[in-house]
């Protein structure tokens, strides 16, 4: 008989908090369920298959978990610890996937930064989520140049030369492939339990400084069971991921899910030819992307020519699809399913789906609760609304729900409040339980994807001294479909142009977040206490980009 200590007999012979937390803790090793096994187990169901694509490189299951563990060993011996922060700074390649798994295995937490923040927003991330390790691909440097070096609780930074191949900028770096490949491609020998947080993404919110939301293993391992489910995925689906796998949709919704089951993930740039390439090159059975990507798609010149048929799942999310646009992808893509995400970066993301079989029959829908989780619909007051029609703010549970935003506990005691997450997204409820969301609480502003703060872009706008008010509104747009509209009253006695304003937000914003259009007025709509008339101003200007 095995000998075991009097301590753990004693667990055994009474259920009790502290003795189930004690054997857990014990077999942890046996009974582990997290996100850094998911590589391991399927390269143990499906060793030979093709796992990842990236440029001119496919690797199997077992190559890509290999190298995984090789990073993993490599961050380990640069003395990352669990819950150190991993940041990486890149597009869609090789080394980015090596990061999140090679971070993950060894317990530390993994941050992409959106590279499409400029230079004093990125340091800002690094800064506040206190990062070690801090990776940048070459051809994103440019970016982080002019701040690299007041960024102080960096250990190491690494040089990726996955797409432009330039060596490293000074020899503070080093290099990825040098770095990672001397290292044994064992697994990591290293306890971790599904309540560990595991992943940090910033999101801008409504205020002028991100948030950093932490996942836990489980957040994400319950929100990928729920796409495979809900989504329809199968091992022999091939995904082309274009939109960035900094961002969780692309990340977590897709690429994450089918790496557990087997599937296939290629990955690729953004541009559209691109997509339209590889989807007829590898015959993919499935691609996501926001609207706005789906609308470059169909307007392609050269959209016809490629052999598309391949494509039998198609994905959407991030933003609200125009009803006429729908239309027109199930007309291209006949025969094909279609499903609407919907949710939040602190939701991992996914909340809500419209399923492939009420695509048409909800048209403009974000769908009913995932899988795993609660939705409902709460007035001001915290009630539920359960009365069809009546707008309420849509709030979640379950556990998908992130564990916090770091270092700010009033805003996470805000957003988690009475038991449920609140999304600041508004919508209606039908008679049958699907929810239409209709407007941003908080005049958050979606354009092409990403997050924007109205009260960001505002208070640079004031910066500039000739200006007397402004309010920041998102307007209908082709393309972006909701692009930034800037509102401006000048001072009196100044003269300013809608291009000084833009001039002016270039210097003290990302370019996303920079007004697509400036509408120079008198004065701005109130209510007779002041309050400002943003609904007005967005029913005002809803035109503004039609041709």
């Amino acid at each position: 008989m095995t000998n075991i200590s009097e301590e753990l007999r004693e667990k055994f012979y009474s259920i009790t908090e502290e003795n189930v937390n004690y054997l857990l803790n014990h077999y942890n090793k046996v009974n582990r369920w997290v996100v850094a096994d998911i590589l391991k187990r399927s390269a143990y169901h499906y060793p030979d298959k093709i796992a990842l694509r990236f440029k001119d490189v496919a690797l199997t299951y077992s190559e890509l978990d290999r190298k995984a563990n090789q990073v993993a060993n490599a961050l380990k011996d640069l003395g990352v610890k669990k819950y150190d922060r991993v940041a990486i700074l890149a597009h869609n390649t090789l080394h980015h996937v090596l990061t999140w798994f090679g971070s993950i295995k060894i317990g530390a937490i993994y941050l992409a930064i959106n590279y499409l923040l400029h230079g004093p927003d990125i340091k800002y991330c690094i800064d506040h989520s206190e990062s070690k390790i801090f990776i940048v691909e070459d051809a994103l440097f440019d970016l982080v140049k002019d701040v690299i070096d007041d960024m102080k609780g960096v250990n190491k930074f690494i040089w990726s030369k996955d797409m432009k191949g330039m060596e490293p900028a000074d020899d503070r770096f080093i290099d990825f492939d040098n770095w990672y490949s001397q290292y044994p491609d064992t697994e990591p020998d290293v306890i971790l339990r599904i309540e560990d947080p595991c992943q940090m993404t910033y999101t801008s919110g409504t205020e002028s400084k991100p948030k950093g939301v932490i996942l836990t293993h489980q957040s994400l391992l319950s929100e990928y069971m729920g796409c495979i489910i809900d989504g329809g995925y199968d091992s022999s689906d091939i995904n082309v991921n274009a939109l960035p796998i900094y961002h969780c949709a692309q990340r977590d919704v897709l690429m994450n899910p089918i790496f557990w089951i087997g599937g296939e993930n290629i990955l690729i740039t953004p541009e559209i030819p691109e997509i339209l390439k590889n989807i007829e090159k590898y015959k993919a059975t499935m691609f996501f992307a926001p609207p706005t990507v789906w609308i470059g798609m169909l307007r392609h010149p050269d959209f016809d020519k490629y052999d598309l048929s391949s494509l039998k799942k198609i994905y959407y999310g991030a933003s609200i699809m125009p009803v006429e646009v729908l239309k027109e992808i199930l007309e291209k893509f006949e025969g094909a399913k279609v499903y609407n995400y919907y949710g939040q970066t602190e939701l991992a993301p996914y909340h809500t789906i419209l399923k492939a079989e009420d695509a048409l029959r909800k048209l403009g829908s974000a769908g009913k609760g995932g899988l795993n989780m609660e939705t409902r619909l709460e007035d001001d007051m915290g009630n539920t609304i359960d009365q069809p029609g009546v707008v309420g703010e849509i709030t979640g549970r379950g556990p998908h729900a992130m564990l916090m935003y770091f270092k700010d506990p009033e805003k996470t005691e805000e957003a988690m409040r009475g038991g449920w997450f609140h999304s600041g997204d508004l919508g209606v409820m039908d008679e049958e339980g699907y929810i239409t969301v209709v407007d941003r609480k908080k005049d958050m502003i979606k354009t092409g994807g990403e997050n924007v703060a109205s009260r960001e872009v505002e208070e640079a706008i004031y910066l500039d001294k000739r200006v007397e008010e402004v309010a920041v509104v998102g307007v209908p747009h082709p393309k972006w479909v909701e692009a930034v509209c800037a509102i401006v009253v000048p001072r009196k006695g100044e003269k300013l142009t809608e291009q000084d304003v833009i001039e002016h937000c270039k210097k003290h914003l990302s370019p996303f977040k920079v007004p697509k259009k400036v509408v120079i007025v008198d004065a701005l709509p109130k209510t007779p206490t002041g309050k400002l008339l943003k609904r007005d101003l967005r029913i005002t200007y809803k035109d503004l980009f039609k041709t």
